[in-house]
């Protein structure tokens, strides 16, 4: 492979400065960016999307009208900056796959000056989107588990398999916090609390970025409070709403977990497109939080401050515009980016120096990659040491089919952990876990349809399913197969009973009469996830409210009146009301898109091989209509005598029922004055008294009685995921900066109050058995960037 140097800016040795380690990285990307004409410089700061809507495939809104045709012969000799999904737009086998992405590579290299490969990005929100790829539980099952270091060791695995295909970049994680689960996007997100969304998408970040991907976290700032839970809706929220729930998310995934990249909103923020927002892609993002990385523009963000929010009058001015603002890189393709900013820098419309300050940032992290290496090495690490790809001999795909495994053993090992700890048992009356059924009526829409397991950014979801023929890629049951599987001695009946969003009632009549015939029902609702309105959850999947899709409360309700005892399995991206289903189902159990080893779990967890031990991470309401709703609440937004509407969920955040027996008792608290800049001590003792082991998982929230702004009823402040063996006691501790008291007050900085503090621990966020009140003294307290972002916790046996 030949790499082109610039030989008027050599080094004596003939090496080009970019190339030289021995030079600090500031000198080889200064030295690169000298020597670079502007057509080269704006090169570097686009992508392309080869082969995009491929047979028809719509994996992004408006993809056709901003898809213009790309002319590689054109573009190549200036460089190119990104490719675009080269194994997430179509079916491909992994081998096949990194053989194309290979080639393509080689030729980046061979035609242009410099010779830099593209960085290479593909989404993984829910496991590498290629095809036969592990497809594990989405974002929300990762909140439901409370356990980010699981959630840590899956992204480690994702990251590990795309590197091993020459992928260089993540789209993932998601970091908005719910604030209407009508919002079709709310599978993608982790969680309505703040906290519970930081730690666990920075542990994502952490795994990720540990096996070289680079995280890019999304969407910055505010797309999950799209009024009336509509996609790409406006947001109206306070600068306080702003910094203390949608913010600290990022923060933490930036100054703990490392990522290195962000991408905007689609949003506007009281009527400022985030993509063109300096004061938060520049003066926030990288002036006050220190940020060093890229920023991407979310696909086509920057084409759609011309399309669709109307500020910029030009492809130019909206290039104009991201720039400014702090937009390194337009993805998917290159639009405005193109010929329309180079015309513009030329004529002096907009300043070359925008360009030199995005291209080093898009430059030093190639070099962090080692893409600016004269030695790089662009074959895959799964493909190295073939002697045909060695030898130049290898013209054929058929010598790579099947060559890599994307989901191996480990893999789906990993996700059945992952899923067996986030199902969440909602309600049980008694019936579970179940005890030799003789038979069993498995009925609903999704109880044998594989593809209810997976979110709309599963790859089979996402791409697979809109080629017709093709084959899913993964092993995946279905909850039917599962439990004929768990439940080998029982007879397992099967009525479908209606569709998703149909609306049809045809079969009920026969669900009613498999119900009546069976010692008990399984009725398995939910969701179908897809884009842009080809589901009932996802993307462009919004809701206009909660009750569940089509007739299926209809067939619920149904069944209930047979009088069998029943077990509601919801298969869902959001929570739904449920209907007269909260006091008359013997069980609810709760999985968000578990993934591909879902069904195994959940049977696990019916039959008691798995110990529940999953908590809601949104709130289950009990009307359809009351949103937006979170436990993230001011004492207003919570039932008062002056209205008739009570929003009190019928399951609130942080519930879950295991089937062990476990006592909270024996709180021990430290000092009941503190100092302003001190921490609060409390333990509790949790006493096993059944005989299995228990899974419990103990919340700390804060309530602030009296405050100089209005602050939620209970606020999470931490957890700690704790396996109690059976007859066994632990103990529980938990130090308390009182950093995480602060809040924003009326003057905008970040502060601690002195007086009365309650602090809790708690079951959920409406069950808190054990609270410990304290005085804070001292004078207000303003706190920074450096502040404690964590509670202390540690688990001891007694």
């Amino acid at each position: 492979m030949t790499i082109h140097t610039v030989h008027a800016a050599t080094t004596t040795d003939g090496t080009a400065p970019w190339h030289d380690r021995a030079l600090a990285p500031a000198q080889r990307v200064d030295a690169l960016v000298a020597a670079m004409t502007l057509e080269e410089k704006i090169a570097q700061l686009y992508g392309v999307w080869v082969g995009a809507g491929a047979d028809g495939g719509d994996v992004a809104p408006h993809q056709h009208d901003l898809d213009d045709a790309i002319d590689l012969d054109e573009l190549l000799p200036h460089g190119l900056g990104q490719l675009t999904r080269p194994f997430g737009s179509a079916p491909v086998d992994a081998g096949v796959g990194a053989l194309s992405l290979l080639t393509t590579q080689r030729r980046i290299v061979e035609e242009s000056r410099f010779g830099i490969p593209a960085l290479a990005h593909e989404e993984c929100l829910a496991g590498f989107a290629a095809w036969g790829a592990t497809a594990y539980p989405v974002p929300l099952s990762w909140g439901a588990s409370f356990n980010p270091e699981l959630v840590q060791r899956m992204a480690r695995r994702i990251g590990d398999d795309m590197r091993s295909v020459s992928i260089h970049q993540g789209l993932a994680p998601v970091l908005d916090v719910v604030r209407d689960a009508r919002w079709g996007r709310v599978e993608e997100t982790i969680s309505e609390d703040p906290y519970l969304v930081a730690s666990v998408g920075s542990a994502y970040v952490r795994g990720l970025e540990s096996s070289g991907i680079v995280a890019t976290l999304k969407h910055f700032v505010g797309y999950s409070a799209s009024r009336a839970g509509r996609n790409l809706a406006p947001v109206s929220v306070g600068p306080r709403e702003l910094a203390d729930v949608l913010l600290p998310p990022f923060e933490m995934a930036i100054r703990e977990g490392g990522a290195r990249s962000v991408m905007n909103s689609y949003t506007d923020l009281d009527g400022v497109p985030s993509a063109a927002d300096r004061s938060l892609l520049t003066e926030l993002l990288r002036e006050e939080w220190g940020f060093t990385g890229t920023v991407v523009a979310d696909y086509f963000a920057i084409a759609f401050l011309h399309l669709l929010h109307g500020t910029a009058g030009t492809w130019a001015e909206a290039a104009g515009a991201a720039l400014e603002a702090g937009i390194d890189v337009e993805l998917p393709t290159v639009k405005t980016f193109g010929e329309p900013l180079r015309r513009a820098v030329e004529e002096g419309v907009i300043d070359a120096g925008l360009i030199d300050t995005a291209l080093r940032r898009v430059l030093a992290q190639k070099l962090e990659l080692g893409l600016l290496d004269a030695d790089y090495e662009p074959v895959p690490p799964a493909l190295r040491g073939r002697s045909d790809l060695d030898s130049g001999a290898l013209d054929s795909a058929d010598g790579v089919r099947g060559a890599i495994d994307l989901d191996p053993a480990e893999n789906r090992a990993l996700a059945r952990e992952l899923a067996e700890q986030s199902v969440v048992l909602v309600r049980n009356e008694g019936l579970l876990p179940l005890r030799a059924p003789t038979s069993i009526a498995v009925i609903g829409p999704n109880a044998d349809e594989p593809y209810a397991m997976l979110g709309c950014y599963s790859f089979p979801t996402h791409v697979v399913s809109q080629h017709p023929g093709v084959e899913i890629g993964i092993r995946i049951d279905s909850v039917l197969d599962a439990l004929r599987t768990e439940f080998a001695a029982a007879t397992v009946s099967h009525a479908h009973g209606t569709g998703i969003d149909d609306g049809s009632t045809d079969g009920i009549e026969q669900a009613v009469a498999a119900a009546r015939g069976s010692e008990l029902a399984v009725v398995v609702l939910g969701d179908r996830a897809g884009l842009f309105g080809r589901g009932t959850s996802g993307e462009g999947c919004d809701a206009d409210d909660l009750a569940l899709p089509g007739a299926q409360q209809q067939l619920l309700d149904a069944v209930l009146d047979t009088g069998t005892p029943t077990v509601l399995l919801m298969l869902s991206g959001r929570p739904y009301a449920l209907g007269s289903a909260v006091d008359r189902a013997a069980a609810i159990v709760q999985a968000f898109f578990p993934g591909e080893e879902g069904a195994s779990a959940i049977a696990g967890v019916l039959s008691g091989r798995v110990e529940p031990g999953g908590r809601l991470p949104v709130s289950i309401p009990v009307h359809r209509g009351v949103q937006p709703s979170t436990y993230l609440a001011a004492p207003l937004a919570r039932a008062s005598g002056v209205s008739n509407i009570d929003p009190t969920a019928a399951f609130p955040f942080g519930h879950g029922l295991g089937y062990a027996t476990v006592e909270w008792d024996d709180l021990s608290t430290g000092d009941a004055e503190v100092a302003i800049d001190g921490d609060v001590t409390m333990s509790l003792r949790l006493t096993n008294t059944s005989e299995r082991d228990a899974v419990e998982v103990v919340q700390l929230y804060l309530h602030d009685p009296v405050a100089s702004v209005v602050r939620p009823v209970q606020r999470l402040l931490g957890y700690q995921r704790v396996v109690v063996p059976a007859g066994a006691s632990v103990r529980v501790s938990a130090r308390v900066p009182l950093d995480l008291a602060a809040f924003t007050g009326r003057d905008g900085r970040r502060i601690v109050e002195p007086g009365e503090l309650e602090l809790s621990f708690g079951r959920s966020s409406a069950d808190l058995p054990l609270r410990h009140r304290v005085t804070v003294t001292g004078a207000t307290r303003v706190v920074g960037r450096e502040r404690a972002l964590h509670a202390a916790f540690a688990v001891h046996p007694e």
